[in-house]
């Protein structure tokens, strides 16, 4: 998509660091984040989930690893898949350490339930012999007890002075491949305590409103919280939290970096709600574009729209488009230039033919 001048968003550059094969921060791209949902040790059931994550554009998995079996299924898990695997983390560092040696790309540990310095330690150690990055993950949830005890109550101060605390731990130990998440399921402690991190720290940030909820509302939060720092330059890489198919996480993630401009991948549909005015079903020609196209992964931009208000205008800045006409009069457009006339009834197998072309033609 291209991004016009009153829309570029000014983003704020960090360190670089290592994903596996894939580059999170300096001037790499924002990428898309998910979390299986599987038990780890059902290992053809995980494999399965990453291959449908993938298929949908994801970049990096995280893979949740409770016990000593989850680690060790690790080994095989990313022997079948792609993407770089994030080993979740919680209260026994051993399960860190283990999955290093098992393979993972990268560590996510939650310093308020990790253990005490000395095992953080041992977890930094197992990282750096295994070319293994690590993400601070700081949730308002989750807070270390001494940090509570200062604020009373989760606050963008205490996000940020935990996120400090271990920033200064790794850069001690002589550890710099990490990045850094502030969440909660709030999205105004979220916003601020980002905001405030990144005013202080050069680490790239993985933005994410945590326990957001369901693929409505969590989709709504999430496009809020995460648009917002994104708009203002902040974030490198960007995970959606639903209580859905973790393949929605993948779809959200991309529909707001879409919005935005950022990054492309797959068709972008601009339709009108629909009114009296509409020569054609607006509503079940989107619904069943959207299926007929989903098979699509290279970046394109449709425009539906019901009469001739605003049709033409959209047209004009899209790949293809379509303005609903009187008497079953309907105008497609190629690049903002009339084509063809169409009949409602043909407007689902005309367009499909049509954008399946243009993919030809950009290839």
């Amino acid at each position: 998509m291209e991004v016009r001048p009153h829309r570029k968003i000014n983003r704020k550059k960090t360190r670089e660091i290592k994903v596996g094969k894939i580059t999170v921060g300096g001037n790499s791209s924002i990428s898309v984040q998910s979390m299986t949902n599987t038990l780890t040790t059902d290992i053809k059931a995980t494999i399965k989930q990453i291959h449908s994550l993938e298929e949908a554009g994801v970049d990096i998995v995280r893979v949740s690893c409770p016990d000593e079996g989850s680690t060790k299924a690790l080994k095989d898990i990313i022997k079948e898949v792609k993407v770089p695997i994030v080993a979740d983390i919680h209260f026994h560092y051993k399960r860190a350490i283990e999955a290093a040696e098992m393979g993972a790309s990268c560590l996510r540990i939650n310093p308020g339930n990790i253990g005490n310095n000395d095992r953080i330690l041992e977890v930094v150690k197992a990282a750096k012999d295994n070319n293994c990055s690590i993400r601070i993950g700081v949730n308002a949830g989750s807070l270390d007890k001494n940090i509570l005890e200062k604020y009373k109550e989760p606050c963008p101060e205490a996000l940020v002075e935990s996120a400090q605390y271990n920033i200064k731990l790794l850069e001690d130990n002589d550890f710099f491949n990490f990045k850094i998440s502030v969440k909660s399921s709030d999205i105004f402690l979220t916003v601020k305590a980002y905001k405030q991190l990144s005013k202080i720290c050069n680490y790239p940030l993985h933005l994410g409103v945590t326990e957001a909820g369901g693929l409505l509302t969590g989709s709504i939060k999430s496009s809020i919280g995460i648009g917002q720092l994104l708009m203002d330059g902040i974030g490198d890489t960007i995970r959606v939290s639903l209580s859905s198919d973790p393949v929605d996480e993948v779809k959200t993630g991309y529909e707001i970096l879409k919005s935005l401009g950022i990054r492309s991948r797959g068709v972008n549909i601009i339709s009108c709600p629909s009114c009296a005015r509409q020569a054609f079903p607006v509503i079940e020609t989107v619904n069943a574009l959207e299926k007929k196209l989903s098979h699509i992964k290279e970046p394109i931009n449709l425009s539906i729209i019901g009469c001739v208000v605003n049709g033409p205008g959209e047209a004009a800045q899209t790949d293809i488009g379509l303005t609903g006409g009187g008497q079953d009069s309907n105008l497609l457009y190629l690049s903002g230039v009339p084509h063809t006339k169409v009949v409602s009834a043909k407007i689902i197998d005309k367009v499909v033919q049509l954008v399946e072309e243009k993919i030809k033609e950009k290839k």
